[in-house]
């Protein structure tokens, strides 16, 4: 008899990557230009997958201030992510070799599941 877990195969359009969150606040500025905007321009440049930067509406860091878009008066400053996928390894390398982009904000590692629908074209 077959059960369902006999029965599963892998998928293999699903890859394990990683994903390299960077948190910032948009006034954040690396030599005049925004930060987000370096990390970005650095990631493509060192050939990474992707990267996305998201604005937020309301969040706080270190400080504890709340900073939000309830007030337009009090928007400053407002949460930025920038999110990079791609190998643990080069993501690792990347903020290595740019240290200095990451001397603020929070960045995490994570692991994650990417989906590649051309790689099940052969089943």
């Amino acid at each position: 008899m077959v059960t369902e877990a006999d029965a599963w195969q892998p998928d293999p359009r699903w890859r394990t990557a990683a994903r390299l969150t960077v948190l910032l606040g948009e006034d954040d500025h690396w030599k005049h230009r925004p930060r987000y905007h370096e990390i970005v321009r650095r990631a493509r440049d060192c050939g990474l997958a992707g990267a996305s930067v998201w604005r937020g509406v309301e969040g706080y860091g270190v400080s504890s201030r709340i900073h939000t878009t309830r007030m337009l008066d009090l928007a400053e400053n407002l949460p930025v992510m920038v999110m990079i996928i791609d190998d643990a390894e080069l993501l690792r390398d990347f903020v290595a070799r740019n240290a200095e982009l990451f001397d603020t904000g929070t960045v995490a590692l994570s692991p994650v599941q990417v989906w590649h629908p051309q790689a099940g074209e052969n089943r």
